[in-house]
């Protein structure tokens, strides 16, 4: 275990006892923060909500693990840290709350195991830590919410990297925090490593009552774990706000670039056995898509791609392209590749993305205002 590891683990005991006042589930997180270094800065004001997932996103250096350490108070940063009615750090008023007396979990980018403990043995440290009879229960159900019962028996230094990293996660949860700080956990998996974990992080998201922030430069993770999002970029926040209206935004696509798209939350409505699709239901529109195991009723996320979508002025009768919806153009604006434009469009229930090139856009008279279809390519399941 690295310094920083050491001082959320390893907390005096008889401070230990002395534990802040847990912030109440209904409260929210107040980060206001600023952290100065010889080629960095950050610089940062946010409020962000008390429960979900809120995601930190953005390029490495851009500083999102700067801001979750901030948080922790593993970086001393200048400002003010809130959880609740529960103050951290208030420089104004010579509050500074240490990590260990802190309320919270903390999973690094490798899992901070003792490889010479069994997972039983590295789970019941963090339940010794808290010292509380509640902790065994929190514990028990961390070990079924992330299918980790079976490890208990195991030792550490036999796990995989995506059982590794859930246990880490139970021991955090079984320490009863107030907040989940997440930073890329799946960093260090391989790719099908972290396909097998993603759904134990959903069922995750579903199931706790306290906020979570999630540090990630990863689309998938984004797109799958995020109920609010945070552009980072050069240690500034560039927007905060839920990940539907961020993607649906011209201007978080332009911060995006080819990963631009909207998400859309919908409702398996029906299987075509026959074509091996099924329908989604997003409002009053249908998509389908080819994906297995869907549940009917159950709820899924979309992403859509702005390069996935086309724009008709005339609905289109014989096209391969089966996804379609009508709707007007609200936005238009610069791409970041100068050849192309980003229209948004507003359909009935949701709105859409759409990359167009500036010849298309003078060839068709495309304005704001302008009725148009949508057709959609490729909807890509991205969470369930």
């Amino acid at each position: 275990m690295d310094r920083s590891e050491r001082r959320i683990a390893e907390a005096p005991k008889d401070l230990a006892r002395r534990q802040v006042t847990q912030a109440p589930v209904d409260a929210g997180l107040e980060v206001a923060i600023k952290l100065r270094r010889a080629d960095f800065e950050l610089d940062v004001d946010l409020r962000l909500p008390a429960g979900g997932i809120t995601v930190l996103f953005g390029a490495s250096g851009s500083g999102k693990t700067s801001l979750l350490r901030c948080v922790a108070g593993l970086e001393r940063g200048s400002g003010r840290v809130v959880l609740g009615s529960t103050v951290w750090q208030d420089d104004d008023r010579g509050v500074f709350v240490p990590t260990w007396a802190r309320k919270l979990g903390y999973v690094f980018q490798e899992a901070s195991l003792f490889e010479h403990l069994n997972v039983r043995e590295n789970l019941e440290y963090g339940v010794r830590r808290v010292g509380r009879i509640e902790a065994r229960t929190a514990l028990a159900e961390a070990l079924k919410l992330l299918g980790i019962e079976h490890l208990v028996a195991r030792n550490a230094s036999s796990l995989s990297g995506g059982e590794r990293q859930r246990v880490a996660i139970a021991r955090a949860l079984a320490t009863e925090p107030s907040i989940l700080l997440l930073d890329e956990p799946l960093a260090s998996l391989d790719p099908g490593r972290r396909r097998e974990i993603l759904p134990w992080l959903e069922a995750l998201h579903k199931a706790l009552r306290i906020p979570v922030l999630y540090v990630t430069h990863t689309m998938e993770e984004l797109t799958r774990l995020a109920d609010h999002v945070v552009l980072m970029h050069s240690g500034t926040a560039q927007a905060s706000g839920a990940l539907g209206s961020i993607f649906a935004s011209p201007a978080a696509a332009l911060f995006l670039g080819g990963e631009a798209g909207a998400i859309l939350e919908g409702t398996v409505m029906a299987l075509d056995s026959e074509c091996h699709l099924y329908a989604i239901g997003l409002g009053a529109d249908v998509f389908w898509i080819g994906v297995q195991g869907l549940q009917i009723g159950s709820r899924v996320r979309l992403h859509i791609n702005a390069s996935d979508v086309s724009l008709s002025l005339s609905e289109p009768v014989l096209s391969t392209i089966q996804n379609k919806v009508h709707g007007r153009i609200e936005t238009i604006v610069d791409d970041r590749n100068p050849a192309y434009l980003i229209a948004e469009v507003r359909c009935a229930d949701q709105p859409l993305l759409a990359r167009i090139s500036r010849r298309a856009r003078a060839h068709l008279c495309l304005a704001v205002g302008t009725p148009v279809w949508c057709l959609v390519k490729a909807a890509a399941l991205s969470g369930r």
